[in-house]
């Protein structure tokens, strides 16, 4: 059985702890996605998972079979890195066939499995080339392929998108994630690209600072962050994020002072009193301008406006706080206009005094 399991993994090198407890679910022809900003730990992880460095403290089950003490090359996993790590002097075909020659099989059966990779991965015509004469596309194929010539227990990959230009990722995340489909197999992908993790994977970890702060599948990750950190850090542009006291809790409505303005919005929370400190998370096309101001709107002035194709990103400035807002590109407005904001009903995102989700009343 192709999965793989933490279970209060922990890295540290010297007093820095890099992963902190981390627990973790792969299951057969599951797709998970190690998500998080430069540092977080999540590289680290899945070198604990490939046996390329040891975990300080905790398991790692690689087919229900605990590994920490294995090396790499006896945990069967294959790993494809960021920087290709293809053979200079040999040919495309070459490195796909070379993890072969460990399984002692015919050079026929070599052969045949060489062809249906590249087939599958659109290498056909450069088989014969070396990779210094190949495109950074072609290059991460190759890559990838070498990886999955054989038929190992989970699969690994380290950034594999992060060397192509727009136009091959998009190529690529399509081609990564359809070959993954049909592998049944686990699955780990680091990323810092939250596009990708959202479009390739089943489920993804968000990770800060060596702790897995959500591990949940692309929509629940997008429209219920579990924290103010998933909230920020998911979705492009970023969340809006407004502290604000509440004033007024009612049957049907809270009653929120941010600014020095009033706003009253038909959400319901348990749990909360009038003076309690909280944060409003708001996604930027979850708002739109109303022409009249009202004791749900906010008012503030415009402070910037970037067209973006289809769409305007209009920057409103409440006191000291940046309201980011997506609108249609019709609609117009220019830089020092008053103007007032109201949010879709039931898009406002609450968060306690420790960052923590409050839930919507039943």
């Amino acid at each position: 059985m192709s999965t793989i399991r933490l279970r209060n993994v922990t890295k540290r090198f010297g007093s820095l702890v890099a992963v902190n407890r981390a627990n973790l679910d792969v299951e057969a022809g599951e797709v998970l996605c190690l998500l998080g900003p430069s540092g977080c730990g999540k590289t680290t992880t899945l070198r604990m998972i490939a046996g390329l460095e040891d975990a300080t403290e905790g398991d790692i089950l690689v087919a229900e079979r605990r590994v920490n003490h294995l090396r790499p090359s006896q945990r069967d996993i294959a790993m494809v890195f960021q920087f290709y790590a293809l053979y200079p002097v040999l040919t495309v075909a070459e490195n796909l066939a070379y993890p072969l020659h460990y399984e002692r099989i015919s050079k026929a059966k070599i052969e045949e499995r060489v062809n249906r990779v590249a087939s599958l991965l659109h290498l056909e015509s450069v088989l014969q080339r070396t990779p210094g004469q190949l495109a950074e596309g072609e290059k991460q194929r190759a890559a990838v392929g070498r990886a999955i010539i054989r038929d190992p227990n989970c699969f690994l990959f380290d950034e594999p998108l992060s060397r192509l230009d727009i136009e091959q990722r998009q190529v690529m995340r399509g081609q990564i994630k359809e070959l993954l489909a049909g592998l049944s197999k686990a699955t780990v992908i680091v990323t810092h690209d939250q596009l990708e993790a959202l479009t390739m994977a089943d489920r993804i970890a968000v990770m800060r600072d060596g702790i897995i702060e959500q591990v949940d599948t692309p929509h629940r990750i997008f429209t219920e962050p579990a924290n103010l950190f998933v909230a920020g850090f998911i979705g492009t542009p970023r969340m809006n994020l407004i502290e604000a006291t509440l004033t007024e809790a009612g049957e049907s409505h809270l009653r929120f002072e941010l600014g020095g303005q009033q706003v009253r919005l038909p959400v319901t929370r348990p749990g909360l009193g009038a003076g309690s400190r909280i944060t409003l998370g708001v996604r930027p096309r979850a708002c739109e301008f109303v022409s009249e101001p009202d004791d749900g709107a906010i008012s503030g002035q415009v402070d910037l406006v970037e067209p973006m194709g289809a769409e305007t990103l209009v920057h409103l400035l409440h006191g000291d706080q940046d309201l980011r807002v997506v609108v249609d590109r019709t609609t117009r407005l220019t830089v020092g206009e008053q103007a007032n904001l109201r949010f879709e009903p039931g898009s406002v995102h609450l968060f306690d005094e420790a960052g923590r989700r409050v839930e919507p009343a039943p």
